[in-house]
């Protein structure tokens, strides 16, 4: 059993071949492909995905960072109209700060930010947190919840072991680890070592962030066997148990397991 907790299969770039990229990550041993959202032109295409394949996929609701204007009120109001009205959504996210491409709307960007906290609060949602060089930024926004229920995932990681320790303090949060872990220069193997394995989930960022040995191909659920096999020659465990743990992990972060 693999989880892919972070996959957007939803996407223009999986039109094609969509049945064929179910069919490979069945075939890989993908049961659940947890899908954040982006903003309201993704809605539609993500939950008609997670419709054709409703035992597969599973939606999220949110406004990610990068999504950020001068009009993100109005793509929030849309996010806080989904989740008021009945829905299937496991989580929200993706949400967080992005610093990398635009520092343009970093006041809209942490306003968005801490609704959409607020909101996961009140529907006793996880929460999938983006961060893009605003580490620093991210663990202040968090630090007051820190006694809450406020839980959920830091998707993506890729940073040093020092970061990695200061993400452990938030209790509630696991740290998602992609393709990323398997390039040559990556300094993920160091910090995973200080990551108990009951703290980590697997994912791919489909199509970003391809593993070895496929890197700069677009990248697909099924791929998560690679970023697997590099996580259990880390942990020096059988990749079965490594499976099963990051499975039961999600899983469990997801509302799906007790």
């Amino acid at each position: 059993m693999l989880v892919d907790s972070h996959s957007h299969l939803f996407l223009e770039e999986f039109s094609a071949d969509l049945p064929q990229v179910m069919d490979r990550a069945r075939k890989a041993g993908v049961s659940h492909i947890f899908m954040p959202n982006i903003d309201s032109t993704t809605i539609e295409p993500m939950l008609s995905v997670c419709a054709a394949y409703k035992d597969l996929c599973f939606p999220m609701i949110g406004l990610h960072p990068t999504s950020v204007n001068e009009s993100y009120e109005k793509e929030l109001a849309i996010v806080a109209d989904r989740l008021a009205a009945p829905h299937d959504f496991v989580a929200i996210g993706e949400i967080g700060l992005d610093l990398y491409w635009d520092k343009t709307f970093l006041k809209q960007q942490c306003a968005a930010f801490e609704q959409q906290i607020e909101w996961a609060l009140m529907y006793d949602l996880p929460i999938v947190i983006h961060s893009r060089e605003a580490f620093e930024l991210i663990c202040e926004v968090l630090s007051p919840y820190k006694n809450t229920s406020l839980r959920g995932i830091f998707h993506s990681f890729t940073g040093s072991v020092e970061e990695a320790v200061r993400l452990l303090e938030f209790s509630q949060f696991l740290i998602g680890i992609n393709g990323v872990v398997t390039f040559k220069k990556s300094t993920l193997p160091e910090a995973l070592k200080e990551i108990p394995l009951q703290r980590i989930v697997l994912e791919t960022d489909s199509p970003y962030l391809t593993p070895m040995p496929n890197r700069g191909k677009r990248n697909e659920s099924a791929n998560l066997k690679d970023t697997l096999m590099k996580v259990a020659e880390v942990y020096n465990m059988p990749p079965e148990l490594v499976a099963q743990a990051t499975s039961v992990n999600a899983l469990k972060m997801f509302g799906m397991l007790k």
